[in-house]
């Protein structure tokens, strides 16, 4: 191996495994049972365990939310955190029956997009906390990713309600929704590269001036980030709803790597029972652990 070579395997940005996977996603919230009410009326997510200030939710196989009850928290401003989580339906029929209950229920939207790649439906929590509900185009219709400038169109909500006209409400979400992305506020697109990219792994598929969108194993992203609050916007005030941690599951090489690149790069990181958790340079964590 010539000094060159030694130095450009040195350099190698690190690659996370196709297999990556998102886990649960933790959420702080003001009032548990209108939450747990919204979660399974609106969205048809069930509860798979409560106890306390906590309540485990899910579409009947894995957790995908985790409600965290803190009474006295302050609705997110300006400041870096939870954008939204995008809940991701296996077929674009399951997103028209999730947008049948947004309907049947009464429940107003923020808005709904067609991103070539994907279609989705966002709106807020009781806390205002973001969510999108989408379902994934077949991949070999997506457009470049590294080109997505134009921004997305609007998604034509009456045509996707047609796929499921004269069928009732179906109360509960297809088992097989999982947890599609996750996307934050950060304060600088560079600095979040520095840490999502360069220490976690992730790959870059997507990127503009103010949003980086990035992922494992090719897809669109498993993580989006921008500075849509302000360049240079602070971390989350600890008494506020949002996000209380996010989880990527990887496998054991995979998470022995990352702990290896966390302990070069001199960033502290907490060895919890579930894994191993750390936090961006706003504070935001993230929880990694062992695929189960």
């Amino acid at each position: 191996m010539t000094e060159t070579d030694s130095a450009t395997t040195q350099t190698t940005a690190p690659v996370l495994p196709a297999t990556l996977r998102l886990g649960p996603v933790h959420l702080i919230v003001t009032d548990l049972d209108r939450s747990v009410a919204f979660y399974q009326d609106a969205i048809g997510l069930r509860v798979h365990r409560r106890e306390d200030a906590i309540a485990a939710l899910g579409a009947g196989a894995e957790d995908l939310l985790v409600l965290v009850r803190e009474p006295q928290a302050r609705r997110a401003g300006r400041h870096a955190g939870l954008y939204h989580v995008a809940l991701l339906h296996p077929s674009r029929i399951e997103l028209a029956r999730a947008a049948l209950r947004l309907v049947a229920t009464g429940t107003p939207i923020s808005g709904a997009s067609d991103h070539g790649i994907s279609e989705a439906i966002y709106l807020p929590d009781p806390d205002g906390n973001g969510l999108e509900l989408a379902a994934d185009r077949p991949r070999a219709e997506w457009p470049d990713l590294g080109n997505l400038a134009a921004g997305p169109l609007p998604l034509d909500v009456q045509r996707l309600l047609g796929l499921v006209a004269g069928e009732e409400r179906c109360h509960h979400a297809d088992p097989e929704l999982s947890v599609g992305h996750v996307h934050l506020h950060v304060g600088s697109i560079q600095e979040g590269l520095g840490f999502y990219r360069d220490v976690i792994g992730f790959e870059v598929m997507t990127l503009m001036p103010s949003a980086a969108f990035v992922a494992a194993g090719g897809y669109h992203h498993h993580l989006g980030f921008n500075t849509w609050r302000g360049e240079g916007v602070p971390r989350a005030p600890a008494d506020t709803v949002g996000l209380r941690h996010w989880t990527v599951e990887l496998d054991a090489p995979a998470v022995a790597a990352l702990r290896a690149r966390a302990a070069a790069a001199g960033l502290a990181f907490e060895e919890l029972d579930e894994g191993m958790l750390l936090r961006d340079p706003w504070g935001t964590a993230v929880l990694v652990r062992g695929l189960p």
